[in-house]
């Protein structure tokens, strides 16, 4: 699992370069307006040039991007794989044979140059040569693996040219399973974030076309915009899984909530599918179902497959910059062959979807979200400086992060310690599923929000105010103080906090301290931080009458020491509910006045001892305690 964890990293930074690729779409289409109408004769011609230019640079782009990607966006990475690739190109120049630097090469020389990085970025050298030592050792151990690379490529570099075309040749000639094949791999290596690679080598190896100018390109994406009119048959079928299939799903779900939690499950998963349908990003809708029916997602995976292969049989050819969402689909339609039929299929396979999800869901008993009450996704506009600092805790701290990147819908980090990650915390702020790949490597599925998560936790991590993080006490539904029965609590004239509402006749200790006070009824105890917080916890509402072992019995005495989890009292579920007000158990710190600020997560069930069911900022930091 450890070699997947590595091949995850390496699709993340095959990802980064992509990125400039919607800009070349966006010029090539801009390019076809009437600009000579407006009085703008040339500005066709510089659209075209700005477009093309960028494919004419992939492999360079490819190059850096792969390198920063590798290296945690290491300067030293990038621009050793800038040089490596200028010496590449600089070498096969000279040769007899006419050779260009291609993706494959970009790839090839940015994963030796963030490969690099990490081998040598803390190399030492003899003093009076350790200026070249660390990180300035990498570009010239690169640029020495370039120029022998560009040597040996001089060589071989007619086989192997002739080789890439043979391959397309031989791919194109399994048809349309070929295309299933590719299409069926290719939703089954989403759940791993291993998709980019498989994606690299038939969207930009793949297949040879010789331009107008002369030049050859690979890969089905740029022989697509390239003007290849059989390009495009490995994009093409992905448009109606995305623009179709999965929005129907999401309206699928929408359908089957629970009609207390519709109008959540409806504004989130209307902007799931919308972000689908428009940009193709899919996880949000995807993992909503992969985790809890794994073998509903194979038969979605066959069925992608499929559909490629139908489109690939009508001829349809369609290709995108981005993602197969609508708006590409709208920019590139002028470059398409066929690429019309795509609506009407798209409409039949989204009708099918939706009545197969829905009598998938209600026949198999399928909890998602809004379905139970725990699993719905959650909303993040405007929230998400609120609970990164709960997201960092419920990863295991700033402390466990050895590395933190994000792509569109994920966050990918590498820990130091798996075991400590609270996946019931995670999905208790909104994430949709928690991927473990091995060796460290975790995927945390946030949806689009990811990037903008992984800058407040960033933030987060460098402001180091002082916190104390607080755990589930007990196994039930977190509700807000001003919903106990009790105007004392209710009214926060004890202190500030929340409650708990238990399914289960056990109290855990919330946090690291000591105890101070035990009632002697033992329905209530109170727990002193070493930052010096006064934490309360009651146990239900007016159940201080409640007298004797049959009630309450405390597993620990005062002055004892306590840390997040331990069991601090036992109690009798279902005697304390029938001579009781409520069940509604109070935890407050009653020195509210050394608080800054406070942080919740959602109001919903929670485990047991789960991390980050809410934490505080400290006026003043005092150190020690479970701080971050």
């Amino acid at each position: 699992m450890t070699f997947i964890g590595s091949l995850q990293q390496l699709g993340r930074a095959f990802m980064l370069p992509m990125i400039v690729l919607p800009g070349a779409a966006v010029f090539l289409s801009l390019s076809q307006l009437p600009w000579d109408y407006i009085g703008l004769p040339g500005m066709s011609e510089h659209l075209r040039a700005a477009s093309e230019v960028i494919f004419l640079y992939l492999p360079y782009i490819f190059s850096v991007g792969i390198a920063l990607g590798l290296s945690g966006n290491a300067l030293a990475a990038g621009m050793a794989s800038l040089v490596g690739m200028i010496i590449y190109t600089g070498v096969i120049g000279t040769s007899s044979t006419e050779i260009q630097p291609t993706i494959m090469i970009g790839a090839i020389i940015g994963i030796a140059a963030g490969y690099s990085h990490e081998r040598f970025k803390d190399l030492k050298l003899p003093e009076y040569i350790q200026f070249f030592g660390g990180p300035r050792f990498v570009p010239l151990f690169v640029s020495l693996i370039s120029f022998l690379f560009a040597i040996g490529m001089v060589n071989i570099a007619p086989y192997l040219q002739g080789l890439m075309i043979e391959l397309g040749e031989v791919v194109a000639s399994g048809g349309g399973f070929g295309v299933f094949l590719y299409g069926f791999v290719h939703r089954i290596l989403v759940v791993f974030g291993l998709h980019h690679l498989v994606n690299h080598v038939f969207w930009f190896q793949i297949g040879g076309y010789e331009t107008e100018a002369g030049n050859i390109v690979y890969g089905d994406l740029p022989r697509f915009f390239a003007g290849d009119p059989s390009a495009g048959a490995f994009m093409a079928g992905l448009y109606p899984t995305m623009m179709f299939a999965l929005p129907a799903i999401a309206f699928a779900i929408i359908h089957e909530a629970r009609e207390d939690l519709k109008p959540k499950i409806r504004k989130t998963f209307l902007y799931a599918a919308l972000a689908s349908f428009l940009t193709g990003v899919t996880e949000p809708v995807e993992f909503a179902f992969l985790f809890v029916a794994p073998y509903l997602y194979v038969v979605h995976s066959l069925l992608s497959g499929l559909i490629m292969w139908v489109t690939f049989e009508l001829g349809i050819r369609h290709g995108f910059s981005f993602s197969a969402g609508a708006i590409d689909f709208t920019i590139n339609q002028h470059l398409a062959t066929r690429g019309w039929l795509i609506i009407p299929i798209g409409i039949v396979v989204g009708l099918f979807y939706y009545f197969l999800f829905r009598w998938a869901i209600r026949r198999f008993r399928i909890p998602t979200p809004g379905r139970e009450e725990g699993s719905q996704l959650d909303e993040w506009a405007g929230d998400i400086p609120y609970r990164a600092p709960l997201i960092l805790q419920a990863i295991g701290g700033k402390h466990n992060i050895v590395q933190m990147e994000s792509c569109i819908t994920r966050l990918r980090l590498k820990v130091t310690n798996e075991k400590i990650i609270d996946v019931n915390s995670l999905r208790n702020l909104g994430a949709a599923g928690v991927i473990r790949l091995g060796g460290g490597h975790v995927q945390v599925v946030f949806g689009t929000y990811s990037e903008l998560i992984r800058e407040a936790m960033i933030k987060a991590i460098h402001r180091d105010q002082a916190q104390v993080l607080f755990h589930s006490p007990m196994q039930g539904r977190m509700i807000p103080l001003d919903e106990v029965p009790d105007p004392i609590f209710a009214g926060k004239l004890v202190g500030q906090g929340v409650a708990f509402l238990p399914d289960k006749g056990e109290l855990v200790s919330p946090v690291m301290g000591k105890v101070i006070h035990i009632y002697p009824t033992m329905h209530a105890i109170g727990i002193k931080t070493p930052e010096g917080l006064d934490v309360l916890l009651h146990i239900g509402i007016d159940t201080s009458h409640l007298a004797g072992k049959s009630f309450f019995q405390a597993v620990v005495k005062e002055g004892d020491e306590v840390t997040p989890g331990m069991l601090l009292i036992r109690f009798n579920l279902q005697k304390v509910r029938k001579e009781s007000k409520s069940l509604a158990t109070p935890m407050v710190i009653t020195n509210s006045d050394k608080v800054l600020s406070w942080r919740y997560a959602p109001f919903k069930a929670v485990k047991k001892g789960q991390s980050s069911v809410m934490s505080v900022v400290l006026k003043e930091s005092n150190g020690g305690g479970e701080t971050q």
